[in-house]
């Protein structure tokens, strides 16, 4: 538009038909209101008033062609107006026609407009998956995708039903930033979220919340995001009618999913009934955390009595003390709100170093394992001492109750802790403890977190019940992880480190670490102390008559490997690094994770 004096022209910026001439001579126009309307290639073009004024002349009329630089108006300047009969502008916070519909589509799967739905869930003590979805990511940070695909069930029910009866088709996914206030508004605290909605046909798995899955997966792997599965629901849903399916064994999800498996953290919340397709996914993550009112099953109760197997209740079927027990849950919590919480925590680990911590008096380690070398103690005890106040989250602390395995920090810094539990077999590693400890080692390595081994093993346990377990290939497995682990690693000998258990404990050889070093009250031996007497000084005790001589024979040649494999003698000879107060302990592990 051309500036003259007083006034200002409005010319044609294109060639183009003239659809409408929006005002007329004589009216005062505000800046921005339409003068005339054109079209080329279709498309409307709204030529408007450059600033306030009074239109004086229109040189054109509708289904008039003009083009580019033709005179369409000429105005005179006038006092800047609000409004006028073309140049309203809609207040910021009203919604257009076409806004309003998707707004009030949306509505439609938000808790409250559902009242019976959320009304269900308080009966049973559970949340809404939305609610856990917002108490699980930071506030107003979610972006939901799909939120308008309903169930794949038009041929067999009206629109309007399914809009209100399946919101999102059972599936409330999308990206959110977790625990962004505490270690920063990046990606590494952004998180793919899925959680299937019980309250949408039971939480099923339909022909379009697969697709979500799908669609969320991808973005997961392109993005190396971490995933979160609120996993509940009841399996394969086989109402879905829009699409022509036999069996529909060619669906992408699983794969997708169990591809993701050693790239991004996976961590699957179960709380209520979780069967069939639902309970796939939900192992196939890292870390599984469930309330105590969780059932989790490969088929649920229409599954088990098809295959002529009985008729069960849902409650009966993989019920979560069953399931900590034998380690499919590694986190067993009470409700939702704690679910979600340690879900939070665990994510931190893989988040950044904590930028403020708290730590015990590590003077309290100097009497934590007592002089007398046969009397057991509490190693939990000496974790949650030795490791930052209150950073403690322990996996599969109902299953291989002969090692503990613990994520934990030290002065922030994120660091798995694998520490043998005397108070179970003396510490001796079992197939179920071999099995726990080479999983959260795997774990810690390909999330890049350093581990720190408390040994404290007579060795491997022995004898045939042992071996009907397969403890060979169980135990043997800890070496192989161990000979791989990509992260740094360091052990302390707390005590007791007899034979292969206690090079286990320590990545296959006491040189493999960073660092092995010993408490004041370690011992060590290539086999545990009776054995090796009796194995290696057997026909001298034979040849004793007496059965007292021979036993007081067999004590003295025991205490005699004892003195010699003293930590202070192992240290001599430099088969360990150094025997270490044990209040210097965070001391010497900061020096092996310092740069990680």
């Amino acid at each position: 538009q051309a500036a003259m004096g007083n006034r200002f022209e409005a010319r044609a910026p294109m060639q183009a038909v003239v659809v409408r001439v929006a005002a007329k001579p004589g009216e005062t126009v505000a800046a921005g209101a339409p003068l005339v309307i054109l079209e080329a290639m279709k498309m409307e073009h709204v030529v408007a008033a450059a600033e306030s004024g009074v239109v004086k002349r229109v040189l054109v009329e509708a289904g008039e062609t003009v083009t580019d630089g033709d005179l369409l108006a000429v105005l005179e300047r006038a006092e800047s107006v609000a409004e006028s009969s073309g140049g309203v502008l809609a207040p910021l916070d009203e919604a257009r026609q076409d806004l309003a519909g998707v707004k009030a589509r949306h509505a439609w799967g938000l808790d409250e407009n559902r009242p019976e739905a959320v009304a269900k869930r308080r009966k049973t003590g559970q949340r809404t998956a939305r609610e856990n979805v917002a108490d699980l990511v930071d506030e107003g940070t979610f972006v939901e995708y799909g939120a308008l695909v309903i169930a794949a069930q038009r041929r067999r029910r009206p629109i309007a039903e399914l809009i209100e009866r399946t919101p999102a088709d059972g599936m409330v996914a999308g990206i959110g930033r977790v625990n962004g206030a505490r270690f920063g508004a990046d990606a590494r605290t952004q998180c793919v979220v899925v959680s299937y909605d019980y309250t949408v046909l039971a939480g099923t798995q339909g022909t379009m919340n697969h697709l979500k899955k799908d669609r969320m997966f991808e973005v997961a792997e392109q993005r190396g995001l971490p995933v979160v599965l609120f996993s509940e629901g009841g399996g394969g849903r086989p109402g879905d009618t829009d699409y022509d399916i036999v069996a529909g064994l060619d669906c992408r999800a699983f794969q997708y999913f169990a591809e993701l498996s050693g790239h991004v953290p996976l961590v699957g919340v179960c709380s209520g009934h979780c069967f069939a397709g639902n309970a796939a996914l939900l192992g196939c993550c890292d870390v599984v955390i469930a309330t105590k009112r969780s059932n989790i099953g490969m088929g649920g109760p229409a599954m088990i009595e098809g295959g002529g197997l009985g008729v069960f209740a849902p409650e009966e079927i993989g019920p979560s003390d069953t399931q900590y027990r034998n380690g499919v849950i590694d986190v067993l919590v009470y409700d939702d709100v704690e679910a979600v919480a340690a879900t939070k925590k665990y994510l931190g680990f893989f988040q950044g170093k904590a930028t403020e911590w708290v730590v015990a008096d590590q003077r309290l380690l100097r009497t934590a394992v007592p002089e007398n070398r046969l009397r057991v103690y509490d190693v939990r005890a000496v974790i949650e001492t030795l490791a930052d106040t209150g950073s403690l989250l322990e996996l599969r602390g109902g299953f291989g109750a002969g090692v503990i395995t613990t994520l934990g920090r030290i002065e922030g810094r994120p660091v798995g802790i694998v520490a043998n539990n005397p108070m179970h077999l003396g510490g001796a590693i079992d197939g179920d403890a071999a099995d726990k400890a080479s999983r959260f080692m795997n774990l810690c390595s390909t999330f890049d977190v350093p581990l720190v081994f408390l040994c404290d093993t007579p060795g491997f346990m022995v004898g045939p019940d042992a071996e009907e377990t397969g403890l060979v290939k169980r135990a043997a497995r800890l070496f192989t992880t161990g000979a791989s682990l990509d992260v740094p690693f360091c052990t302390i000998v707390l005590r007791k480190g007899y034979g292969l258990g206690a090079q286990s404990m320590a990545g296959g050889s006491f040189k493999a670490p960073v660092f092995t070093v010993a408490w004041p009250t370690g011992e060590f031996g290539g086999m545990g102390l009776e054995g090796a007497v009796k194995l290696g000084f057997r026909k001298e005790l034979e040849s004793i008559a007496d059965p007292a001589e021979r036993e007081t024979m067999f004590q003295q040649m025991v205490e005699k490997l004892y003195q010699r494999g003293k930590a202070i003698n192992m240290a001599e000879h430099f088969e360990i690094d150094a025997v270490i107060d044990p209040a210097e302990s965070r001391r010497w592990i900061l020096s092996a994770i310092a740069e990680t």
